[in-house]
């Protein structure tokens, strides 16, 4: 009877009262997805034999918004697929979610994960970069995506060799709140509201702590989820598998991949999205890395990674800004009209210092250390700024650890001055 109520009504009073407390006004399709319960749906998949399909969404994010509102309250391509096709979930908070299961690029703004009941994993879709938050999300790549775990879930087990490495290894820990690094898990255990609601990236937040508590921090650890981009394979993106373009040069182009083709296998794991890909990628280590390839006309290569390739533009990610060193300011970017007006040279930038976070120690350093709110910062370690306030704290992050001191260049009421920040966090 509890298996016959899901299936009728994903809906309940907990249900209701979650959707409220976070303002979800695209969790409303209560035909079509089992709201923030995996349990069930997992439950309801067994019964049915119908695969799952998960999408993770923080709601509070402004990012992905208008994706997730095609996903789970526009798309009637997507409505017909999840209700009819998939037990479908729409997951909005990462508290109960088991990691061990669950393992995708947590700082993902928007990620769905497709796997059978028994736990094993389809795939995975939701790819962001430096690009934007939904310039590589579409209807169509998803649903191209949820055709092809359509045809994996019908070949199942035939196929499990090549599904064995899509879960991903135990974790240190199956819940998010009991994440060593997790900061105030205390007031992340109450009741989930918009002010308490463990993001995503909450867990990458978590783990770069946790490495530095344990004297393993690098940075190194910011390059996560590589793109297919950076061994060579430009992807397209409606369609999620096929070449559009072999970079010259590039790994791929040396191994013979052409443009044109369908990447169906990476390390011998079936391919469905980029976010595939990545998955593959992502634990490869720098020099002497290998990873084969199986195209749809070029068949089997085997790529050859050197060091550095792993390199790219991390600014994007919400887990940066709690990466040491964390200067606690907020320096938003002056426009060109504004830099003008000061007489900075032609393509030199400039960073207002429009608040300082005195309840950090990170602030309260720079505080002391002689910077003031409405400083602008036209120089770092000496050289222009020509960043935006993103990239600015991810060079920030690669360059200096803490306990070193970061030297900026300011102006204050028009007077060039220097100052010195201690990075104490």
């Amino acid at each position: 009877m509890l298996l016959l109520a899901i299936a009728t009504s994903h809906c309940s009073a907990d249900d209701e009262a979650l959707r409220e407390r976070l303002k979800d006004a695209n969790g409303v399709q209560t035909d079509v997805w089992v709201y923030n319960d995996i349990p069930a749906a997992m439950a309801e998949a067994r019964r049915t034999s119908k695969p799952l399909f998960v999408t993770f969404r923080c709601v509070p994010c402004r990012d992905c918004a208008a994706f997730d509102a095609d996903v789970a309250n526009g798309s009637e391509k997507v409505r017909l697929f999840a209700r009819d096709r998939f037990i479908s979930v729409r997951q909005v908070e990462m508290k109960g979610v088991d990691l061990n299961q669950f393992q995708f690029d947590y700082d993902l703004n928007w990620a769905a994960m497709f796997l059978n009941a028994d736990g094993t994993v389809y795939a995975r879709y939701g790819t962001q970069s430096a690009e934007g938050s939904d310039a590589f999300n579409s209807i169509d790549g998803l649903i191209a995506t949820m055709e092809r775990v359509l045809q994996m879930h019908n070949a199942w087990p035939a196929n499990r060799d090549q599904l064995l490495q899509k879960r991903g290894n135990p974790q240190p820990a199956a819940s998010a709140l009991q994440l060593p690094g997790l900061r105030n898990p205390e007031k992340y255990a109450k009741e989930t509201t918009r002010s308490n609601c463990i993001h995503c990236h909450n867990i990458h937040d978590a783990e770069h702590l946790h490495a530095l508590q344990q004297g393993q921090w690098k940075p190194d650890l910011m390059w996560k989820y590589p793109l297919p981009d950076l061994i060579g394979l430009k992807i397209d993106r409606r369609s999620g598998v096929t070449i559009s373009e072999v970079i010259n040069g590039s790994p791929a182009a040396t191994a013979g991949l052409q443009p044109g083709e369908d990447i169906l296998t990476m390390n011998g794991q079936a391919i469905a999205s980029i976010a595939d890909m990545q998955w593959v990628l992502h634990p490869l280590n720098g020099a002497g890395a290998t990873v084969e390839i199986e195209g749809s006309r070029s068949g089997r290569k085997t790529l050859q990674l050197s060091s550095g390739w792993r390199i790219h533009d991390f600014s994007w990610r919400g887990s940066m800004w709690n990466a040491p060193p964390r200067l606690q300011i907020w320096l938003p970017e002056l426009t060109t009209d504004q830099t003008k007006t000061l007489g900075l040279p032609a393509g030199d930038g400039a960073l207002e210092v429009r608040w300082i976070n005195m309840e950090g120690p990170g602030g309260r350093q720079a505080k002391t250390d002689g910077l003031q709110e409405k400083d602008i910062v036209i120089a770092a370690d000496g050289q222009p700024i020509r960043m935006d306030s993103r990239q600015f704290n991810a060079w920030l992050k690669l360059n200096y650890r803490v306990g070193q001191k970061l030297p900026l260049t300011i102006l204050r009421n028009g007077q060039r001055q220097e100052v010195s920040l201690l990075l104490v966090e």
